[in-house]
């Protein structure tokens, strides 16, 4: 049977919470998990890197000198690739596509894989609600403290909360995500993942659908 640490918004440890064994009992494939998460990286990177060819490149469009009579080379542009200045030949283009395809049963798996892990692990502590009137950094702080949340925090709510997320922002390797956005890059990215109750309930309403 797996459990996991029930804690109360102070921070004040109250018990165990039964998981569900669909999400949190799951057989870990490393070799799926690197799939999916080379995939989600892959679709994040962003291609910058862009160099000009000789028809990119601004000016060179008369021929420098006439072709014969001068003693040297012939030419027809400066905007070659030979000439200081030209064009690049064979460089990085920005039409590149870096994305990796992945289907959505492999996607979810490898997501209740690395949630598997981390309930092995007691990587996973459940909230009994965390609910704020107002942004309030410190309260977040303390919470952390007293959950021995060490290194870095995944936050998991049932719905993105506004007060929330202005709380956690100024706390160092903290993040919130909403549960129906949970993804794996952010799972293996923070060591402990921190889970509301009506957070549970959330993933079993996404992941095991029927």
């Amino acid at each position: 049977m797996i459990k996991a640490k029930l804690y109360n918004q102070a921070g004040e440890e109250k018990g165990e919470v039964k998981l569900n064994p669909e999400i949190f009992g799951m057989t870990v494939s490393d070799e799926l998990v690197r799939q999916a998460l080379v995939a989600v990286m892959a679709n994040k990177r962003q291609v910058i890197a862009h160099s000009k060819d000789r028809s990119e490149v601004r000016g060179g469009g008369r021929k420098p000198w006439k072709q014969k009579g001068t003693g040297r080379a012939r030419h027809g542009s400066t905007r070659s690739p030979i000439w200081k200045g030209g064009g690049v030949t064979f460089g990085p283009r920005n039409v590149r596509n870096f994305s990796k395809d992945i289907n959505k049963k492999m996607k979810v798996k490898a997501v209740l894989m690395v949630l598997s892990d981390k309930a092995n692990n007691q990587a996973i502590k459940i909230l009994e609600k965390l609910e704020m009137t107002e942004p309030k950094t410190k309260k977040f702080a303390d919470l952390t403290k007293n959950i021995k949340m060490e290194k870095s925090g995944l936050i998991v709510l049932d719905k993105m909360d506004k007060k929330i997320a202005l709380s956690v922002s100024n706390i160092p390797k903290v993040e919130v995500i909403a549960a129906d956005s949970l993804n794996i890059y952010d799972l293996l990215k923070y060591n402990h993942t921190i889970i509301t109750k009506q957070a549970l309930a959330k993933l079993e309403e996404v992941f095991l659908k029927k």
